[in-house]
């Protein structure tokens, strides 16, 4: 079982108009087209585990409220094993799409860092556990997913984290995150290319700790570095007709983690992760098309 330890919040995707998708008229109105999904890193990779296979579940917090309670219904009825507190109120994210599919998100995040109950039962058949960096990021969610790192580890779980944001890594301190990765020493190291130039990684420099360095890079082929030095890479397929990118990377570590976690076949599980990446790309916002 995939398990995913985060933030579960609301997404408002907002499409600018066509001749203007790269323009937000400030102090007036910009023609926009508007969708709301649920959303959340760690939700999203647990989701697209669920529809694509693996039986997934997600750890977090949510607010006592409406939009909460139908965040966690949306899990559900995707697959997910839905472990939540409702405490609070839940948090939304804004995601401003550009023309050529890239994002801008405003965040507000609610209650989704304030989880600190541990519940060692939630583990119970979990062979993968993933976590965003968002969930490393601030107190008490940090110290709570570090607390089923540990655990899970201890049992013989797989362990992966994503960098997450390059805004999140400057605001934590990339050396001070460098140490909590040295100190996780995680089986998997996911990020994109902007966050590896951040943390000055590459083909030849791993991140320090991982087992497994992964390299996402939009158009350009996956890298994967071992802590031994070997390299693999694989081209994405041709995507046509890109709608969005949000959840993208999410759906790939949903792709990747089930197969190389049986498999270890470093170069398959990047294939089956890109095969679940384009299906969202043809999508609006963190969701699959039809297969």
């Amino acid at each position: 079982m995939l398990c995913t330890i985060g933030d579960l919040i609301e997404d408002v995707v907002v499409w600018l108009n066509s001749e203007q998708r790269n323009q937000l008229n400030i102090g007036s109105d910009t023609d926009s087209v508007i969708v709301r999904t649920r959303g959340g890193s760690a939700a999203n990779v647990a989701m697209f585990g669920a529809l694509t296979g693996t039986p997934s579940r997600f750890i977090g917090q949510v607010g006592n409220d409406k939009l909460g309670e139908q965040l966690c219904a949306s899990l559900r009825e995707s697959g997910v094993d839905v472990c939540t507190v409702a405490n609070g109120r839940t948090g939304s994210i804004v995601v401003l799409v550009q023309l050529n599919g890239e994002r801008t998100f405003l965040t507000d995040r609610g209650v989704a860092s304030e989880l600190s109950v541990f519940d060692a039962t939630h583990l119970l058949g979990v062979s993968i556990v993933h976590v965003p960096t968002y969930s490393l990021a601030h107190d008490p969610l940090a110290t709570t997913a570090i607390q089923y790192i540990r655990a899970a580890r201890a049992a013989g779980a797989l362990i992966s984290i994503d960098a997450s944001s390059t805004a999140v890594l400057r605001d934590y301190g990339v050396e001070r995150y460098a140490a909590l990765i040295a100190s996780i020493a995680p089986d998997v190291f996911m990020c994109n290319i902007d966050e590896a130039e951040l943390l000055t990684i590459d083909a030849a420099r791993p991140m320090p700790g991982a087992q497994l360095t992964v390299i996402k890079r939009g158009a350009l082929p996956v890298i994967a570095i071992t802590a031994a030095g070997a390299v693999t890479e694989v081209a994405p397929p041709s995507v046509a007709n890109i709608v969005d990118t949000t959840g993208a990377g999410d759906a790939f570590a949903a792709g990747f983690l089930p197969l190389y976690s049986s498999s270890r076949n470093i170069a398959d599980a990047i294939t089956r992760g890109h095969s679940i990446a384009a299906r969202v790309l043809r999508s609006p916002g963190a969701t699959l098309d039809v297969a």
